[in-house]
């Protein structure tokens, strides 16, 4: 009879499961809207930021890229950022006019764009004390990224500000560092758009942090 410690390693290894994939697990509980269920009355979405809230209103748009160049139509974004004063909002609540968290998701159909209403986020004081330019952390959770991927989206039209960051700076390669710069463009009404594609792999990956 075979010893129980006798089978071999490679068949010990557990298999990953489904509740260790993002989707289409993740949309159905953090994302209804997107995955054709009902909306929920109290939902995290992408509206950070109502008409009262303090700052200049922006919308940021974009698209999530793999490796061969194809739309990543299942990604689910979570966002996290300052407010116009540069301090960090922690209490989550959908009456504040902000909150410093939010969630969105590429579509399945049509340009898969995802988008956030918010504010132009402040500068917030680094570890050494020396301000970091304005910038919005993002994390990524999609179909085959097991470990969620983390990066960061500064502004084009923040140059002075990104070029002193104590962390855009410490990416060497200029090309390297205009992956994390989201361009301005001509939005709707009185808000501003900032356009910024995440490429996963491949030509023009996006820079990701291991925080």
């Amino acid at each position: 009879m075979q010893q129980p410690n006798t089978q071999s390693t490679s068949e010990l290894i557990l298999r990953e499961t489904a509740s260790q994939t993002a989707g289409p697990y993740v949309h159905i509980g953090l994302a209804p809207s997107v995955a054709g269920l009902p909306a929920r009355d109290e939902e995290i979405w992408n509206r950070m930021a109502g008409p009262e809230a303090e700052g200049e209103p922006i919308e940021v748009v974009g698209t999530v890229i793999d490796g061969n160049g194809d739309l990543v139509r299942d990604a689910l974004i979570e966002a996290w950022q300052a407010d116009a004063k540069g301090v960090y909002q922690p209490f989550f609540d959908l009456r504040n006019a902000f909150n410093s968290f939010g969630r969105t998701a590429t579509t399945f159909e049509g340009s898969s764009e995802w988008s956030l209403q918010t504010i132009k986020p402040g500068p917030v004081a680094h570890a050494s004390g020396q301000p970091m330019a304005p910038h919005i952390n993002l994390s990524i959770f999609a179909r085959g990224v097991n470990v969620h991927l983390q990066t960061r989206l500064y502004f084009d039209d923040e140059r002075d500000a990104n070029a002193h960051c104590p962390v855009l700076s410490r990416i060497e390669s200029p090309t390297r560092r205009q992956t994390l710069i989201a361009s301005r463009e001509a939005g709707d009404g009185d808000r501003v758009r900032y356009r910024f594609d995440i490429r996963l792999q491949g030509d023009g990956e996006t820079v990701f942090f291991d925080f």
